[in-house]
């Protein structure tokens, strides 16, 4: 192409430089295009030397491609030049369309610059337009821009060229064939550099889709063979809480198949004592101990863990539940609670859980202010203290304001005493056995063991459920018998002590025992040891009124 002037240009040139441009574009990958764009200006443009400088990501440009010059190449490739020197560079000199010539005459102020460059020896120039050693011409390539044409686009490197080989400064045409050069070598960079990011994302992609296959496959394993059971279960909307997927270890656990799992909810499988305390988990994400039922209808108690499963879009999306079967260790605790409440001996409620039991129905009223003022008034007037003082009513009687009653507790009502008037109350009874003492003494305390164990039968047997009997200490035992008036009191205890007085086996032989029953009344107001006291203390009033002979019966 150097040989061809204007107006007329070689076919053969043109050939040329269609290759140059189709093998930049062939190129598959960056470096391949940014090699076959330096290669093109040499082969297709007629220069002995071209370099590639590209735009790195600080702004830099760094000699990418070199072509026509094995030391050079070796020289300056991979080396940076600041924008700072480039855009000086680019901004003089003069302007051939997008082109830019620094003649040697200018150029002796960039020797010192930081821009990677090479030298050339030659004569001096002989004409006007022949090439100067120390000449430079760069040919700046910008991204497309919108419209796909012009260089309104940001700068993404510099073509730098040099001697020319027909030793002429380029003209018209040689000018307009390395500006459009240069223009499809931009268009050529820019699609090869989003071809390798492409290709790299794709790399990432299926790296990413190979560690979630992977981390699906670990999770599927890890949910399938976990030695305890897990499920999903929807969360939120209409179907909250149904069962999508269970593992083998809840279906043994349950007794249920996978599918028949699928046509519940969990809220379908909890005991309904425990309904609250799986919505609350739910809600929160949290855990709990509850039961399940099982196939055959029988409840099973477990661990219930929840992990809230959530969408970056749609936020949350599943529950997956962690259950873990906790029966043993839940049977184990039952027991441990029945023997710090219960009597060893006689499997009876023992003193503190009767306390308890009784404190439960109790509600206390500590003296307050208002209280202290009823008192007063109705101790000068004989009746509840209630009065009106400017349209506002004051009533200073102790069940007006009950303080630190109990919300929907119902009252402990004593019926009063010297008559029965059919008022229905909770009775204690208070029992002790008569001559329990000299069995004890005389056939041991086996003997007196299984004394205490068969009177604990009988009387358990002769009570209603809901009662209680329980086993205060030593031969003393506590019924608490709610709702019954005075004569229904004094009518179970005549039936008790008549079961007690029939003979107990006892090491072989029989023996007898008699029993002193007390009646107390418990009523709100009252404290649990108040109640039991007043019991005991009629107990020894009616073992007192009878003599000692008649207290055993055989």
């Amino acid at each position: 192409m150097e040989t061809d002037s204007e107006p007329y240009v070689r076919l053969a040139s043109l050939r040329q430089l269609h290759q140059a441009m189709a093998d930049m574009n062939k190129a598959r990958s960056l470096a391949d295009t940014l090699q076959a764009v330096a290669d093109g200006v040499v082969q297709a443009l007629g220069y002995e030397l071209a370099c590639v400088n590209l735009v790195g990501p600080d702004g830099d440009l760094v000699v990418a491609a070199f072509a026509g010059n094995q030391a050079a190449e070796a020289l300056i490739t991979g080396r940076s030049g600041s924008r700072e020197s480039w855009d000086r560079r680019l901004n003089m000199g003069e302007q051939w369309g997008d082109l830019i010539f620094i003649p040697h005459t200018e150029g002796w102020v960039l020797d010192d610059d930081d821009v990677p460059q090479w030298y050339t020896d030659g004569p001096a120039p002989r004409f006007e337009d022949e090439w100067h050693p120390s000449d430079r011409l760069f040919a700046p390539m910008y991204a497309p821009g919108p419209q796909g044409g012009g260089n309104s686009g940001e700068l993404i490197g510099v073509l730098s060229v040099d001697r020319p080989r027909n030793g002429r400064r380029p003209g018209a045409w040689g000018r307009e064939a390395l500006q459009m050069y240069a223009f499809q070598a931009a268009i050529a960079i820019s699609n090869a550099r989003l071809r390798s990011n492409m290709q790299r994302a794709l790399v990432r992609l299926e790296r990413d889709q190979q560690a979630l296959r992977a981390s699906e496959e670990s999770f599927r394993q890890a949910f399938e063979y976990a030695p305890s059971g897990m499920a999903i279960a929807e969360m939120g909307g209409d179907q909250h809480g149904r069962i999508l997927r269970t593992n083998d270890a809840l279906c043994r656990l349950l007794g249920r198949r996978a599918s028949s799992m699928r046509r519940y909810a969990f809220s379908d499988l909890v005991h309904p004592e425990d309904i609250g305390t799986l919505l609350r988990t739910s809600a929160e994400g949290g855990r709990a101990e509850l039961r399940l039922g099982r196939r055959d209808g029988t409840y099973v108690w477990v661990s219930l863990r929840n992990s809230v499963v959530a969408d970056a879009a749609d936020g949350p999306r599943f529950l997956l539940t962690h259950v873990e079967d906790i029966e043993e260790r839940k049977r184990r605790e039952l027991q441990l609670a029945h023997r710090a409440s219960h009597d060893s001996l006689t499997g009876l409620p023992n003193s503190a859980e009767l306390r308890s039991r009784l404190a439960a129905r109790l509600c206390q009223r500590p003296q307050s202010a208002h209280a202290a003022v009823a008192d007063a008034m109705d101790a000068a007037y004989g009746h509840p203290a209630v009065f009106d003082s400017g349209g506002h009513t004051f009533d200073f009687s102790a069940a007006a304001e009950p303080y630190g009653a109990f919300d929907h507790h119902v009252h402990a009502v004593a019926p009063e005493d010297g008559r029965d008037d059919g008022a229905k109350g909770l009775a204690v009874l208070f029992c002790d056995l008569d001559g329990f003492k000299s069995i004890n003494d005389r056939f041991g305390h086996n003997a007196g063991d299984a004394v205490l164990i068969e009177v604990a039968r009988r009387l358990s047997g002769g009570v209603r459920d809901g009662d209680t009997v329980a086993r205060l200490g030593g031969d003393e035992f506590v019924i608490l018998a709610n709702g019954l008036g005075k004569a229904d009191a004094q009518d179970l205890a005549v039936r008790l002590r008549g079961e007690i007085i029939q003979p107990i086996r006892a090491e072989g032989r029989a023996v007898r025992v008699g029993a002193s029953f007390g009646i107390g009344w418990a009523h709100c107001g009252m404290t649990a040891d108040e109640v039991l006291k007043s019991a005991d203390e009629r107990m020894y009033v009616e073992k007192r009124s009878r003599p000692k002979q008649h207290r055993r019966a055989g």
